[in-house]
């Protein structure tokens, strides 16, 4: 085939075809699909192939951040076998979303994810399972933000800690706390942050501790599950532990939570 034939093909296919050759390759119309070529004993050339947006593969926290983004968790977690959570000498875990690791009860109070949750600092504010309480008057300190936490523990006497996403802060884990915002109580603080952080429902039943932290003054409260299910743990968190107290050394590696874990041994 002399040049003047080639052309005259190259022409013709341009002619009818979405599509033609240029320099022995398949070139297609920009339509979103793979080009359907004529077969010219060719073989086929992907183009301008584009996809819909996936979910978030494993190794993502199921819940995204704040700021609506997908949260990469670079060492993942894992569940404990069932039969570890009615084992009050047992450490028991949960990693998110992993139901199926949970009993559907434990020491009487049943998991179930707390549907008529907050939507609203003023709701917050509010929230049930605060209470009278024999509290200090708090006092903050000078440059340093205020925050307040619970140490949740079980009839067993088994205690909940959370695993930061990631070793957020360098924590192993930690007792749900966070900074207060304006206009929550504390108390309604340290509920609103067990819930975010575990996915718990709890009522507070007295005063802990005041600690001094690295960039905080928190407010410590006991507190006992009313409700909630931690599988559905916030993106925060990547496990949820339930843990004997003589093990809690174990688990948390924060000076200032040592400190608190020896004051709950006590």
């Amino acid at each position: 085939m002399d040049n003047k034939e080639r052309e005259e093909n190259v022409l013709l296919i341009k002619s009818h075809v979405k599509g033609y050759m240029r320099n022995g390759v398949w070139v297609g119309e920009y339509d979103n699909k793979v080009a359907k070529k004529p077969d010219f004993g060719h073989k086929k050339v992907l183009f301008n192939v584009h996809t819909e947006p996936k979910e978030p593969p494993e190794g993502h926290h199921p819940q995204r951040n704040d700021k609506g983004d997908k949260v990469a968790i670079q060492k993942l977690s894992k569940s404990t076998p069932v039969d570890t959570w009615a084992d009050k000498d047992a450490v028991a875990t949960v990693t998110p979303h992993d139901s199926r690791a949970m009993p559907k009860e434990l020491n009487g109070i049943e998991f179930h994810e707390w549907l008529d949750v907050p939507t609203s600092l003023h709701e917050w504010a509010d929230v049930e399972g605060q209470n009278e309480i024999d509290e200090p008057d708090f006092e903050p300190v000078k440059g340093m933000a205020i925050g307040s936490g619970v140490i949740v523990q079980e009839p067993d006497g088994r205690v909940w800690v959370v695993h930061p996403t990631n070793r957020f802060g360098g924590y192993n884990a930690s007792f749900p706390k966070g900074t207060l915002e304006d206009g929550l109580p504390l108390q309604a603080s340290a509920i609103k942050e067990a819930y975010e952080e575990s996915g718990l429902k709890v009522e507070i039943t007295g005063f802990f501790d005041d600690v001094v932290r690295t960039t905080s003054v928190a407010r410590y409260y006991t507190a006992k599950r009313v409700g909630g299910d931690p599988s559905t743990m916030g993106w925060e968190s990547q496990a949820v532990s339930l843990v004997p107290p003589d093990k809690l050394g174990e688990i948390v590696n924060h000076k200032v939570d040592i400190g608190l874990v020896e004051k709950i041994n006590k």
